[in-house]
């Protein structure tokens, strides 16, 4: 049994196919199979509409407009001499840096890990008050 009024043909001139799931191409409006919806695929001459890239910087990230008929090397190129918000001293920035308070230990937190009673900065090992002997607090310390 035949269903003529489902699905649609592909328009790719060499396909053709009965599609039950044509997919309608965003950038020239025609109709295509899976195999061939992809701008490269139907060579399509809308693509210029749809298919735009812009390019980014590679020291500072920003994206860089180019207008149309313009190189995007020699505009990235030109952006990267004049206008590059680059620092080479944010790359270096240190993730460890917030230093244990307890005396002998040289180790560094990526983050702070304050302590409740005296409010001292210490690494992980040394974080629960029986460990760097805090004195911030007047009641007891359980050893449990």
């Amino acid at each position: 049994m035949e269903l003529p009024g489902l699905g649609e043909h592909c328009s790719e001139r060499t396909c053709k196919q009965l599609d039950f799931l044509p997919l309608k191409c965003d950038a020239c409006g025609e109709v295509f199979c899976k195999d061939h919806i992809r701008y490269d695929d139907h060579k399509c001459s809308s693509a210029y509409k749809k298919n735009v890239q812009v390019p980014v910087c590679p020291l500072c990230n920003a994206p860089i407009p180019v207008q149309k008929g313009e190189i995007p090397d020699i505009v990235v190129g030109a952006h990267m001499d004049k206008d590059c918000k680059y620092n080479p001293t944010q790359q270096k920035q240190r993730i460890f840096t917030n230093k244990c308070l307890k005396p002998g230990c040289k180790r560094k937190e990526m983050m702070k890990v304050l302590c409740e009673q005296c409010g001292g900065n210490f690494c992980i090992k040394h974080r629960h008050p029986l460990d760097h002997d805090c004195t911030g607090s007047s009641r007891p310390t359980s050893k449990a």
